[in-house]
């Protein structure tokens, strides 16, 4: 592998990416056509990948695991969290990790891979069809997450994160033809990367406020049911290295309640707690 720190990311590139443009507005169709195809395997098929590609991989895995360390778990649940984090198409955990790592420490700042204060649709989805494909692409992003780099199964992952949706897409139509591959394919996934791509957006711009951070991170009621607890930014931005995001009774995060289980359990430990007395530069640089 080249030397990755001598790599510079220009996450500020407005040129059209057309090969995600593409692969993307599939995607879209496919997830249309879905609704022509309805079939109760089909839908339950779907609603379960979602659950484990965007609880468990995305929350529990790519965030609060691989980015945060807010936890700690066995090697093989790492690996797997990142194998359902794959499976959204938000690609490998390198990729994931360091666009995410950025994002803390350049947030809605000059440098912040997606702010709105770049363009609403730029923090949504713009920077995704824009610019030089990084999803593959290890070397270049393991500047930022040095950590995941060391592992080759994380390498591997992210130089080839398409290929498990691909074989589990081929293993869909067989079982089910074309309604549970359209249902638990194409509109799985693009449900998936909108929920995803609105904690980028609607949580920087609608929803209350609890800490005085120093970007525009919002708690958004929403978007935390539609991510499994995600939505709770504002807190999240004031306490990343929490391995809780829903501070109240009434936010609900359900990636957290799987935390506490598995701490019960003896499956995750050195679980990290919101420190909230903590000052809040301290809060921010954790």
């Amino acid at each position: 592998m080249s030397n990755p720190t001598v790599v510079e990311i220009n996450f500020q590139d407005r040129k059209p990416n057309w090969v995600n443009i593409i692969v993307l507005a599939a995607l879209h169709v496919g997830a249309v056509a879905a609704f022509f195809n309805i079939t109760t395997q089909a839908v339950v098929t779907a609603f379960i990948l979602y659950y484990c590609c965007i609880c468990w991989g995305i929350g529990l895995g790519y965030h609060r695991l691989h980015t945060h360390r807010s936890y700690v778990a066995p090697k093989w649940l790492e690996h797997f969290f990142a194998l359902c984090g794959s499976m959204t198409l938000e690609g490998g955990p390198i990729f994931w990790v360091a666009t995410h790592r950025v994002h803390h420490q350049k947030s809605d700042r000059h440098g912040d891979p997606h702010s709105p204060r770049d363009g609403v649709w730029w923090s949504h989805m713009g920077w995704i069809v824009s610019g030089e494909s990084k999803h593959d692409d290890a070397a270049a992003m393991s500047r930022f997450a040095p950590d995941l780099a060391k592992d080759p199964f994380y390498v591997w992952l992210t130089n080839w994160h398409w290929l498990p949706l691909t074989i589990s897409g081929i293993i869909l139509f067989l079982i089910g033809g074309w309604p549970m591959f359209l249902w638990a394919g194409p509109l799985r996934v693009v449900a998936g990367l909108h929920a995803t791509w609105l904690v980028n957006s609607a949580t920087h711009l609608w929803g209350s406020r609890r800490f005085d951070t120093t970007d525009d991170s919002r708690n958004n009621w929403w978007v935390a049911l539609l991510t499994f607890g995600e939505g709770w930014h504002n807190n999240h931005h004031a306490l990343p290295a929490s391995a809780r995001h829903g501070l109240k009774w009434y936010e609900l995060d359900i990636s957290w309640l799987h935390i506490q289980l598995m701490e019960k359990l003896g499956i995750a430990t050195r679980v990290r707690y919101p420190r909230v007395d903590a000052p809040m530069a301290e809060r921010e640089a954790a």
